[in-house]
């Protein structure tokens, strides 16, 4: 070494800023893996400060620090790379939203909703400010895999009913959805929940949401696996980990027993597909699950197979893995590009995967897709109707909900028919209904008879039992067009007009964040603004021949905003051509628009309104 380099004077602004950002890094590194770090051999992890200077968290030996700081630090990185965090990133690293109880307990005495970077830490409650679709919170609740009781679902709906809209929504995600509540009920609301057993802590906003699962686990004939308590498992574990919160964007994570209901596990995140494997390899045989990752179909990506093959009890402790080695590259400059499948695009699936591998105590197992034997076919009208359990002389009933909305006088009268008829569960899906269980087989009809009294219905036409839609503009700022309005004005008009004798999914989402998730749709709409008359209307882009699971494409865009007031007859059009020029009775809408070029189905389609006309 020169002697002028050992005479060097303090290092330059921009060298300190590099070394903080090198420091940072490497030791929030070794904190999200549990390992030492470089500064616990003097009890004191030295973060940067966002004022200058350095700051210091006290540990205790070879403990990590506090989640808080693993976030920070890896924040750190990218400030001291010369980048910008965005507002969300910030408002994190400027306070702590589990921290703000006094601060909302003010707000809610003075009947103030959050303003700025707030309504965005709100989100960790799950409550959700939506205007100017409507000057009110909503509150998304999480219910493990989807499966509650009827003592929770019957206290939400007094909940509802007493500070909300009088009414609850069913998700895409298996959950519930409040509406309507006012800010000074903004924690009237998150204490009843919790006086009910329900935790909706981190249900929005850069945070895992609600686990998914087969809706039938535990009384499919079907499935390979019960996944309701893994479901369980995970819930619990993420509301016990501090680091699981506050990622660079939210994360979905879902469990596919290989029931007959789809889980719609490829378009998470994570995705857990259960599989077996037979005799004759170098694994016992037995129930294992396969992991996808990066699942995202808004922006028009599948999970991807890992190549690994996991024990039951290894699938939580893999998926925390998965999430740290997230929280530890996601991007958070760019909420455009800050989901898991733009980690997963940097780095490669196997790169990807020998980091998660660094932070788990046992090793991951390869073992080829094509070894193992898959699950049985998924039925599609299998959310509906009458069906037999695994369980001798019992049935599920799938109850229809037009476009996932209830009333509070209905979900207690579906609170009473479990209660009475069945175990007291209600299995919530991911296709925006509900089923009540273990009812027994004398007791059927007299549960069809209740349930039509409450004006719903355990049977739907082709067009209905596949229909799902977002909130829409009704009460989400995002949506151009009243999406559950259109999906039911869609339906009533194919019903009074043809009879489809093969089911048929129909999606309809109000904006590019694709909650109802479009693409994957037989028939797919997104919500567009036209101008007509010097006025703007909604309108909706067509997708078609979109699927998942073994049948899994993203819908190519067949038309271009047609007016909502129009679509009713297009898909009229559609389902015309298709019906006089599928093969036979066993095609599908979406094998018959998979088979044919966009120039085609546009020709057949045009040639079904010359023959209307």
């Amino acid at each position: 070494m020169s002697t002028s380099s050992q005479n060097a004077g303090p290092f330059t602004p921009e060298q300190q800023q590099y070394l903080q950002g090198f420091v940072a890094g490497a030791e929030a590194a070794r904190m999200a893996r549990g390992l030492p770090t470089f500064a616990s051999v003097a009890g004191t992890l030295v973060v940067p400060s966002s004022a200058g200077g350095t700051r210091s968290a006290t540990t205790t030996g070879d403990h990590p620090a506090r989640a808080e700081d693993i976030h920070r630090a890896m924040q750190d990185r990218f400030v001291a790379e010369g980048k910008k965090l965005t507002s969300e990133e910030q408002a994190k690293r400027d306070k702590n939203p589990f921290e703000m109880w006094d601060e909302m307990r003010a707000n809610a005495a003075a009947g103030k909703f959050p303003k700025g970077t707030d309504v965005f830490l709100y989100k960790f409650h799950g409550l959700f400010y939506v205007a100017p679709a409507q000057n009110a919170f909503m509150c998304r609740l999480r219910f493990a895999g989807g499966i509650t009781n009827s003592h929770q679902f019957r206290g939400v709906a007094d909940i509802a009913d007493k500070w909300g809209g009088g009414y609850a929504d069913v998700t895409t995600r298996a959950n519930l959805q409040i509406r309507e509540i006012q800010p000074q009920h903004s924690l009237d609301v998150i204490t009843a929940l919790i006086d009910l057993g329900i935790v909706n802590r981190g249900a929005g906003a850069d945070n895992i949401r609600n686990i998914t699962a087969s809706p039938t686990s535990g009384i499919d004939a079907q499935e390979l696996i019960d996944t309701h308590e893994l479901a369980r498992e995970m819930h619990h574990y993420i509301l016990n980990h501090r680091e699981m919160y506050g990622l660079p964007r939210k994360f979905n994570i879902a469990f596919d027993g290989g029931g007959t209901i789809a889980a719609l596990a490829d378009t998470n995140d994570i995705g857990f597909m259960a599989v077996r494997v037979d005799d004759g390899h170098d694994v016992p045989a037995g129930v294992y699950f396969r992991m996808e990752l990066g699942g995202i179909t808004g922006h028009k990506d599948f999970a991807r197979d890992c190549g690994l093959l996991l024990k039951p009890d290894q699938c939580v402790p893999v998926a925390a893995a998965v999430v740290r080695v997230f929280l530890e590259h996601g991007d958070r400059t760019d909420r455009t590009k800050a989901r898991l499948k733009y980690v997963l695009d940097r780095f490669g699936l196997d790169e990807y995967v020998a980091k998660v591998q660094e932070h788990l105590p046992f090793p991951l197992r390869r073992f080829p897709l094509e070894k193992c034997v898959a699950h049985g076919p998924v039925e599609p009208l299998a959310h509906i109707g009458v069906h037999w359990q695994l369980q001798p002389g019992k049935s599920y009933v799938g109850v229809v909900l037009p476009v996932g909305r209830l009333n509070c006088e209905q979900m207690r009268g579906l609170a009473r028919i479990a209660d009475r008829y069945g175990s007291g569960t209600i299995r919530l899906t991911v296709w925006q209904n509900l089923l009540i269980s273990d009812i027994d087989a004398t007791e059927i009809e007299t549960v069809k008879h209740q349930i039509e009294k409450l004006g719903l219905h355990w049977s739907a036409t082709n067009i209905r039992a596949g229909l799902v839609a977002c909130t829409g503009n009704a009460g989400c700022k995002y949506a151009a067009s009243n999406t559950k309005s259109d999906a039911l004005r869609i339906a009533d008009y194919l019903d009074s007009r043809l009879t489809l004798d093969v089911p048929l999914n129909i999606h309809l989402t109000g904006c590019h964040h694709s909650c109802a998730q479009h693409y994957i749709g037989d028939i797919g709409l997104l919500a567009t603004k036209v101008s007509q008359e010097d006025e703007q209307i909604e309108a909706y882009h067509v997708f078609l021949g979109g699927g998942y699971g073994d049948n899994r494409a993203i819908g190519r865009e067949i038309y271009q905003s047609v007016a909502a007031d129009e679509v009713p007859r297009r898909i009229e059009q559609m389902l015309l051509a298709y019906l006089a020029h599928r093969r036979d009775d066993e095609e599908s809408f979406r094998e018959f628009t998979r088979r044919h070029s966009t120039e085609e189905l546009l020709s057949l389609f045009q040639s079904a309104v010359a023959a209307a006309a």
